[in-house]
């Protein structure tokens, strides 16, 4: 779960897997991690770890949209399929298809179709195109095929940026607590001198 800085090209290629998401560092070593140029106090670097979770949150936000996007286009795409697949089958009889088609939300028409080798996809922005049964066919297919296997990069993304989230929760917890002990031990030494 918790990972470290990898070098070469295995580090390179898991940060291009993953959309572009830093790696969180896991710190081992809370000591030598303090002194570091730029964490002068445990408040600063528990502002900066606090900064990278909520840009880690604002991201998951992101990535659940388009998950959700995707999980109502992939339905769509599975029925505009069957639906060609049934007018395919159609297209040579002479009989009309007999069908509701959607005109607003949950508002249908009945309608008749005769047999076509022609249809109109809606692509979306306003945009519609005729195309062959065929062409619109091997369209929506690769469209699912690419709906699917973006589905599958998100849910992957979303496991790594998990993964990111708990090895920041880890790394401000430990950082708070080393500073915790740090304080308890200027307290002891402040007393000792006292007295």
């Amino acid at each position: 779960m918790a990972t470290t800085i990898e070098t070469g090209n295995a580090g390179a290629a898991n940060k291009k897997k993953h959309l572009g998401i830093p790696e969180a560092i896991f710190v081992e070593d809370v000591d030598a991690f303090m002194k570091q140029p730029g964490n002068d106090t445990a408040d600063a670097v528990l502002r900066k770890l606090d900064e990278q979770y909520q840009k880690y949150k604002y991201m998951e936000l992101n990535l659940a949209q388009k998950k959700l996007r995707l999980k109502s286009q992939i339905p769509q795409i599975k029925q505009t399929l069957e639906i060609l697949r049934h007018m395919q089958k159609k297209k040579d009889t002479t009989d009309p298809m007999e069908t509701h088609f959607l005109l607003a939300d949950n508002v249908y028409c009945k309608a008749s179709v005769p047999p076509t080798d022609k249809v109109c996809l809606w692509l979306g922005a306003n945009v519609m195109l005729e195309y062959d049964i065929d062409e619109a066919q091997a369209l929506l297919e690769k469209n699912f095929a690419t709906a699917s296997r973006n589905l599958d990069s998100l849910e992957e993304d979303l496991d790594f940026l998990r993964d990111q989230f708990t090895t920041t929760e880890v790394n401000m917890a430990r950082v708070y607590n080393w500073d915790v002990k740090r304080r308890s031990k200027d307290n002891l030494l402040k007393s000792a001198e006292r007295s």
